[in-house]
């Protein structure tokens, strides 16, 4: 069984082998698919941008899939497929392809990321398109050894700087370094992102543009109809602009209407008319957030991993809070509560525990997809 199987491999890992998801996609790449790949690195933005872009696709009758990751609630949120999640049974029957294709050695080396990457390209098979998500890297990452045609390249930030770098220009570098070919930029708050790009370009020989070069008046009126129709935030507009720039590259036209099912769960989604959730987990998330929110006022129910920012993230956050409550997590990735109290009394942030919600009140889950999936468990909800 596919959960099983994947229950015995850590999700998370102190060190990462590189050599190995090379290898071992060498030895069996005669067997997998190989569809038009369309790959997205970045920092955030690479799950909403991609489901704009898988679903257009799917609506201009391509047959689709769409690798995305973490997931909130179930694994087959990470696995999309025309236009749908995919269903155990599919799931069970590629695992079980997957294993007659590998080693039992080399089954049980890979992570459990770079095995459900390989399980994704096999669910897969028939597929025209695949839009796939990196995870946290670019050029080491699991879903760097597949041929792309084209790259888009999402905000880049600071994030998981213990596997890409302490800087953005070493973080950029990881992440650019991921481009075959041809390659989408969007819009960066950090320049230095440009500079790198343009470097790595002329270096290798590359085809990068920034988005706006590919898009015109026709195009810009479309972007506004549909940010209207899906009453998109303003980030959410930037990530809709660089999949339709992904359109243009691949020379296809687009309606308003091939965008109608495209929002991604668990980014600013309101769950409820006085609850809204969010999978964000960095400053740069916390800005759109900000931003988006900013004329209201908003109960955060939060927590935190010891590795992120959270004093900077919750600095950003602070005009639009009423007070914090902190949200519980069973994970020993999260940081000591003694150390978010110290936090949150440095930054004069009023909180307390989190123990129920109150239909009087407006509340913001924010903190990781950790965050968003114990309270929708406590709070046993569902999609």
């Amino acid at each position: 069984m596919l959960q099983e199987f994947l229950s015995a491999k850590p999700l998370y890992y102190d060190k990462i082998d590189y050599s190995r998801m090379p290898r071992i996609y060498e030895s069996i790449k005669e067997y997998l698919p190989k569809p038009k790949i369309i790959h997205l690195i970045g920092t955030n933005g690479k799950g909403t941008t991609g489901r704009f872009l898988a679903t257009a696709l799917y609506s201009l009758g391509f047959q689709v899939g769409h690798y995305t990751s973490p997931h909130i609630l179930n694994f087959n949120e990470r696995v999309w497929l025309n236009g749908l999640e995919a269903c155990d049974a599919t799931l069970e029957t590629a695992h079980k392809k997957l294993q007659t294709i590998l080693t039992a050695s080399d089954a049980q080396e890979l992570s459990y990321f770079e095995y459900t990457t390989l399980l994704g390209m096999l669910v897969f098979q028939e597929c025209d398109y695949v839009v796939m998500e990196a995870g946290l890297g670019g050029e080491h990452d699991a879903t760097a050894v597949f041929d792309k045609i084209l790259t888009l390249v999402t905000p880049i930030a600071f994030d998981h700087e213990a596997f890409l770098g302490n800087s953005i220009k070493e973080i950029a570098t990881t992440k650019l370094n991921a481009i075959q070919n041809n390659a989408i930029v969007a819009e960066q708050k950090e320049h230095e992102v440009y500079d790198i790009a343009n470097s790595l370009a002329f270096s290798k020989s590359l085809n990068i543009k920034k988005y706006s070069q590919l898009l015109n008046e026709s195009d810009e009126l479309k972007i506004d109809k549909i940010a209207t129709s899906l009453q998109l935030h303003n980030y959410l507009i930037h990530n809709l602009a660089l999949s339709i720039s992904a359109l243009k590259f691949l020379k296809l036209d687009y309606s308003e209407d091939d965008f109608i099912d495209a929002k991604l769960f668990g980014r600013l989604t309101h769950i409820r008319k006085n609850i809204i959730i969010d999978v964000g987990h960095n400053p740069l998330a916390a800005e759109a957030i900000k931003d988006a929110l900013i004329n209201e006022k908003y109960i955060l129910v939060y927590n935190s991993y010891k590795d992120k920012e959270y004093k900077k993230i919750l600095q950003i956050l602070k005009p639009i809070i009423k007070h914090i409550e902190i949200l519980s997590i069973d994970d020993s990735r999260i940081e000591s509560q003694k150390y978010l109290e110290n936090t949150l009394n440095n930054l004069d942030i009023k909180y307390t525990s989190f123990k129920e919600t109150s239909q009087d009140e407006q509340y913001l889950v924010f903190g990781s997809f950790s965050v968003v999936e114990t309270f929708l468990k406590i709070q046993n909800m569902d999609r």
